[in-house]
């Protein structure tokens, strides 16, 4: 783990305990970090473990969370505006077979975040972009074991100036 995947999954474990404590509960880990890319682990563990030993969909709904979300807080906090509320708006996701391991969760998707960003601080509208988080479990298989689409949604809360 570099300096700044420890410095994300420091505020992101800390964001969890603050705010949302279910993210502080499953412990992820960021495992990669980007402009346009950021990929978070979730631990296999009885925290996050269904009764057939694979992860709970409940723990796989939170790993697509964590990806996105911590991706569009990233750029969020990077924009002159820091005053942009993120949200989901909705949420899809398609199973593809039994995560029976730690799942690696990744979002794609910065440079269309990052124009998001922008946009929303430069109408003060609600701006709306569906996001892709796929699932693996590396030391399965390559192939994913879920893929989520997430509408994020942003909107600035407040005057610029």
């Amino acid at each position: 783990m570099n300096l700044q995947t420890l410095k994300a999954t420091v505020a992101l474990r800390a964001f969890g305990w603050v705010r949302i404590p279910m993210i502080a509960w499953l412990q992820p880990t960021v495992v990669h970090v980007s402009d346009e890319r950021l990929v978070v682990k979730l631990p296999l563990t009885w925290r996050s473990r269904n009764h057939l030993k694979s992860m709970y969909f409940g723990a796989l709904a939170v790993g697509a969370d964590c990806a996105c979300g911590l991706l569009a807080m990233q750029h969020v906090e990077r924009h002159k505006r820091a005053d942009i509320a993120l949200l989901f708006k909705d949420f899809s996701a398609q199973f593809h077979r039994r995560p029976d391991g730690d799942v690696h969760f990744a979002c794609e998707a910065g440079t269309e975040i990052r124009e998001l960003v922008a946009r929303a601080a430069r109408t003060g509208e609600r701006c709306n972009l569906p996001v892709t988080v796929t699932a693996h479990v590396p030391s399965k298989s390559a192939d994913p074991v879920a893929t989520f689409v997430l509408t994020l949604s942003l909107k600035a809360r407040g005057k610029l100036g």
